[in-house]
């Protein structure tokens, strides 16, 4: 049995993930922010959290730490115009902050762990340019570049890659999926013809916590129905 931390489990991708690890006999210490969570597995754990707050304590984990996931995110999307300074602000605490500290906070017990990992993620609009993407390519793009840079001051002790994922089936997607006209056309524009599950990306998480991926790190992997790369 492995101890996780899974930085925003109680929906979409790291509540899938939450279920995947403990399905496999895990310990997992989720945190949510607004809305409690009720949890009858005892091999999961919920604590609120706020990853915006000056202070972040973990005094719950264990001694050692296996992996973290880090999965707080939001989708602003607007023209460049209408776009205040303050919202790429508030998207970068959000998004690169909030896992510096998360990250920086649990290190020395990662540190202790024979084999941990780290996993965070981007967005397929950070390689591909996008309409109206500009806040959260520029948030992301940040996160691509923090990866890259832990890869490489924690090896070979801790692993550290990205998942860049396209559109998911989320409640943080839930606007842009809310009819069925949206979801069509959002599912024809991948070469896969379909719109992500939050078990497509949950899968490949899985897979970089797991001792499958040992000699993986640095590396920002997209998992997006084919967008970034095909065009059919």
């Amino acid at each position: 049995m492995k101890n996780y931390l899974i930085i925003g489990a109680s929906s979409g991708i790291g509540k899938q993930l939450t279920e995947l690890l403990a399905f496999s006999g895990n310990k997992i210490y989720g945190t949510f922010h607004k809305q409690a969570v009720e949890e009858n597995n005892p091999l999961i754990e919920f604590h609120a959290l706020n990853v915006l707050d000056n202070e972040i304590k973990f005094d719950y984990l264990p001694e050692i730490l296996d992996g973290l996931v880090y999965c707080p995110g939001s989708i602003s999307l607007k023209p460049f115009q209408r776009i205040k300074p303050e919202e790429f602000l508030s998207d970068y605490q959000l998004q690169l902050v909030g896992a510096v500290k998360c990250i920086q906070a649990v290190l020395p017990i990662l540190k202790k762990s024979e084999s941990s990992s780290i996993v965070l993620f981007s967005s397929v609009a950070v390689q591909q340019g996008f309409n109206y993407h500009s806040v959260i390519a520029a948030s992301k793009g940040a996160i691509e570049g923090l990866t890259r840079s832990l890869a490489a001051e924690f090896a070979p002790k801790i692993r550290v890659n990205c998942i860049a994922p396209s559109l998911t089936d989320t409640p943080l997607a839930s606007q842009l999926l809310n009819t069925d006209e949206k979801r069509t056309a959002n599912a024809l524009r991948h070469p896969m013809k379909r719109i992500g599950q939050a078990s497509d990306i949950a899968n490949m998480a899985e897979f970089l916590l797991s001792e499958k991926s040992t000699w993986i790190t640095g590396q920002i992997f997209n998992v997006d129905g084919g967008i970034s790369s095909l065009k059919i």
